[in-house]
């Protein structure tokens, strides 16, 4: 017996594209546009084989004959803050004039209501971004529009244009609030994650990259602790949340952690002491580290995490081992108390060492084990680059040399 699914014809996605009502753009993340539909095509007078191919902007120039219209400047701003967050963006009623077609120089007035949505890849990044732009010029000529914003009339239409002028200047205000708590987050992570210490190790490179978009940022940390006998310790953790709370929680944690580690050597020991502090800490919930005591005497590393990825320990050759014998729950998420596992691996001389946070290896939509297949095919021919180098070339090679969606914290050791 046949089923309705079984029955039921493939949808074409490029039909179903071209016979939606409302005017769209495909673009990619050149902003160069890639389709048009048919609503499109009418709406502007504009045909396809004139605009595919195209920037938006060289397509779309905005009339220089009226220097109060903003719809380009307010285009822009708006893909690009689609490509900065993945989500998307919806304007208000705006003026966007279009070139008059055959008469070079001119242009035909337009009143548009547009919304960008991004169409996300495998790896969570924006791949497109799918531009729609409902027609409002006749209701604009209507009620007014010409000399300035058009004047809405009375009963429900009216209504329905004053929810999207507050909804605009709302969204405006909650940009420009999340613009400014990220810049004070991002300052405040910098000025706690940096170390004069740290020019004393010549074999150890570290990084730090926050996210692009307004969320999803400072909650990533690094540290470096010397201790005796020519050890030292090294770690990195992740904190749940974003902004100025998730920055402020991990400057405790990795405080706490830094102050354990010199009282206690052992990792598991010290990650059992941060689990403690963790549980009076709010926000603290689920946060992970993962710490390496180095012994250079006795060419071993001793190791713990809590929740946290497992260090990549690279061969000169370019042969990976994950350091994954020693996992715990993440911090305060233990019911009881105590140290936490712990593991040791020997290493030798020449072998480097990766510690990272999840932004660097984890893709929406795809599991962990694909992400750190990744890395690991990213290190194949790193073994013999300087530390600083390797890190430079892991963070590009892995896409997120300039930012991505997530914070990044990255150290390398040279042993």
């Amino acid at each position: 017996m046949t089923t309705r699914s079984e029955s039921a014809p493939e949808i074409d996605y490029a039909r179903l594209f071209d016979a939606l009502p409302a005017p769209c753009l495909v673009l990619d993340r050149d902003l160069v546009i890639r389709a048009v539909n048919r609503a499109h095509e009418k709406a502007t007078s504009r045909t396809r084989e004139e605009l595919i191919g195209r920037s938006v902007f060289a397509a779309y120039p905005g009339n220089p004959n009226d220097p109060g219209a903003t719809g380009l400047s307010h285009l822009r701003a708006s893909l690009e803050r689609v490509l900065a967050t993945g989500r998307t963006d919806s304007m208000a009623v705006l003026k966007y004039d279009v070139p008059s077609p055959g008469r070079p120089g001119e242009f035909v007035e337009r009143w548009w209501s547009p919304a960008n949505v991004p169409v996300l890849d495998e790896r969570g990044e924006v791949a497109w971004i799918l531009n729609r732009a409902e027609n409002l010029t006749g209701f604009a000529r209507a009620h007014g529009a010409g000399e300035g914003p058009p004047e809405p009339p009375e009963g429900p239409a009216a209504e329905l244009y004053q929810r999207a002028q507050d909804l605009e200047r709302l969204n405006a205000e909650l940009r420009e609030a999340n613009a400014r708590e990220r810049q004070v987050a991002v300052t405040l992570q910098r000025a706690m994650l940096y170390s004069p210490d740290l020019p004393r190790h010549e074999g150890i490179a570290v990084r730090y990259r926050p996210a692009t978009g307004t969320l999803n940022v400072c909650g990533d940390w690094y540290d470096v602790t010397d201790l005796d006998s020519g050890r030292y310790a090294a770690a990195v953790g992740d904190v749940v949340g974003h902004g100025l709370e998730a920055a402020a929680v991990m400057g405790m944690l990795r405080s706490a952690l830094s102050a354990a580690m010199r009282a206690t050597a052992a990792p598991g020991q010290a990650l059992g002491i941060l689990g403690l502090y963790a549980e009076s800490v709010e926000g603290a919930l689920a946060a992970t580290a993962v710490k390496v005591l180095i012994d250079p005497g006795a060419r071993r590393i001793a190791y713990s995490s809590a929740g946290h990825l497992p260090p990549v320990l690279l061969r000169p050759d370019g042969r990976t081992h994950l350091l994954e014998g020693a996992t715990d729950p993440p911090l305060a998420a233990r019911i009881e108390g105590g140290p936490r596992a712990e593991a040791v691996q020997p290493y030798q001389p020449g072998d480097t060492l990766i510690l990272y946070t999840d932004g660097l290896v984890e893709r929406r939509g795809e599991s962990i084990d694909t992400g750190l297949d990744r890395l690991a095919h990213a290190l194949t021919d790193c073994g013999p680059m300087a530390p600083d180098v390797l890190a430079d070339t892991v963070l590009t090679r892995l896409g997120v040399g300039e930012g991505t969606t997530d914070d990044v914290a990255l150290v390398v050791i040279r042993l």
